[in-house]
């Protein structure tokens, strides 16, 4: 047997292109807002603001607020102190809070002294927060409804008196009146023949 060898060798393959590494996406800024998203206004715990504060939106307090405080979202920071009411949809409190705190939803932290009522819908407090005050549940205003429309009651109608024909004599009833000795004299004096009635036993001819 006689072996034959190939008069082509084959083609050595060539290596592969390695495909050129892509940079990683560069990461988003984490202080980038999203669209809609509203900042949180900040008081610096070395500022003192006297008045009060109404507004949208979320406050950080990390300084004194002398005055009321009537915005979406309240946190108060450890450092943060209000001396007077707090008006919002949500309050955090781990700093110091001289009056009332209004709210649907407070989180007192352990570290925060409240002294004065709260109003809630829910109330949530961390062993050692100081709370001086009562806790009262908040209550939504009723809606009145509309007073329904009353009809005017219909006006009271008298029957109309029947028509009472008068009682008829017992004379157009019954028998015609008897005849009496003014009858007669009336009859003749009108030219009438008036005739006696004929007894019943009549006196026998002469």
């Amino acid at each position: 047997m006689f072996s034959k060898t190939p008069s082509n060798p084959p083609p050595t393959p060539s290596p592969q292109a390695r495909p050129e590494p892509v940079p990683p996406p560069a990461e988003a800024n984490p202080q980038a807002r999203r669209p809609g998203q509203k900042m949180a206004s900040l008081i610096a715990n070395d500022m003192t603001l006297e008045g009060n504060i109404l507004g949208g939106g979320e406050l950080q307090v990390d300084g004194t607020v002398k005055g009321d405080v009537r915005v979406e979202r309240v946190t108060i920071g450890e450092t943060g102190q209000v001396d007077g009411g707090v008006f919002a949809e949500a309050v955090e409190v781990r700093g110091k809070v001289t009056g009332s705190v209004t709210a649907k939803q407070v989180r007192l932290y352990g570290a925060c002294h409240v002294d004065g009522d709260i109003t809630h819908e829910q109330l949530a407090m961390e062993t050692g927060a100081f709370f001086q005050g009562r806790s009262l549940r908040l209550q939504r205003p009723a809606v009145q409804a509309a007073p329904a429309s009353v009809s005017p009651a219909p006006a009271s109608v008298s029957p109309s008196p029947a028509s009472v024909s008068p009682a008829r004599s017992e004379s157009a009833l019954g028998s015609p009146p008897p005849i009496t000795t003014a009858t007669l004299a009336k009859d003749l004096g009108n030219g009438a023949t008036a005739k006696a009635p004929s007894s019943q036993g009549s006196p026998p001819p002469r």
